[in-house]
């Protein structure tokens, strides 16, 4: 038995909480020791992010349900009275919104769908441009960088949290959204639907990714930059579009 094979290998860890501060306040150091990782180690900011995203729900549930417990019924169209039917059915999709399923579950869900599905949207957008521009870093390095670069994301929620407890109120126009022209169409969805995800939690995503990819990678910082852009562009246009797709479907039902 040689030296080398008596040396024990240190087994992967499936959790890296002590990673957590570090890759917020101390990146490039800790960005350095996550792309030269060579396991998996995206579980735990993935897992940060989902707990954070589901007290947020949590926490705007209590506010949901009380707004729209106080808002007062649709009016009918000008010229239309509704028949006591009507105003039945009316009230009776009020209380199925402010139902607990509608205000906790289903919001749960999407909120963690969302969560796995965006991270391997990116990933995958990520890699595919990184290769195509010349990068040989592998998929697991991508999961793992791009896992780590969310947590952001978690500082956002918690933020949302404080302002929701301290104000009693729903963030209403999140991110640039109220710079949004008014949604009347498919574009102006869209635009507006982007300009919600852009805030500066998404700068400091920008940041971590650029700086995990120089770790990993031996891309210039142009090629870096323009990969990264190019990789949110598509990313954050098909997070977009489905919201856009049925604010439109919607209108041309109401005006239906």
């Amino acid at each position: 038995m040689t030296e080398q094979d008596s040396i024990p290998v240190e087994p992967p860890r499936r959790f890296h909480f002590g990673w957590l501060f570090p890759a917020l306040f101390r990146p490039r150091s800790t960005f350095t020791t996550i792309a030269a990782y060579p396991h998996g180690a995206w579980l735990t900011p993935l897992l940060v992010v989902m707990i954070f995203a589901v007290a947020g729900v949590f926490v705007a549930g209590p506010v949901r349900q009380a707004a729209i417990i106080a808002a007062p019924p649709p009016a009918p169209p000008p010229g239309v009275e509704f028949t006591p039917e009507q105003q039945a059915q009316v009230a009776d999709a009020a209380n199925i919104q402010a139902n607990p399923i509608f205000i906790y579950v289903f919001p749960t869900v999407i909120s963690v769908l969302g969560i796995w599905v965006v991270w391997l949207l990116v990933v995958g957008i990520l890699h595919l441009t990184f290769t195509l521009l010349g990068g040989r870093s592998s998929t697991r390095t991508a999961m793992n960088l791009v896992a780590w670069a969310s947590l952001p994301f978690a500082v956002r929620d918690l933020a949302r949290i404080g302002f929701m407890l301290i104000s009693g109120r729903l963030i209403n126009f999140p991110g640039l959204s109220g710079f949004a022209p008014t949604p009347e169409g498919l574009v102006s969805g869209l635009i507006a639907g982007l300009l919600g995800l852009i805030d500066i939690y998404l700068c400091w995503h920008v940041a971590l990714l650029i700086l995990g990819i120089k770790r990993a990678d031996t891309l210039s910082t142009g090629k870096v930059i323009a990969g990264v852009a190019v990789t949110l562009i598509v990313a954050m246009t098909l997070q977009a579009l489905p919201g856009a797709i049925a604010a439109q479907a919607a209108q041309m039902f109401i005006g239906g």
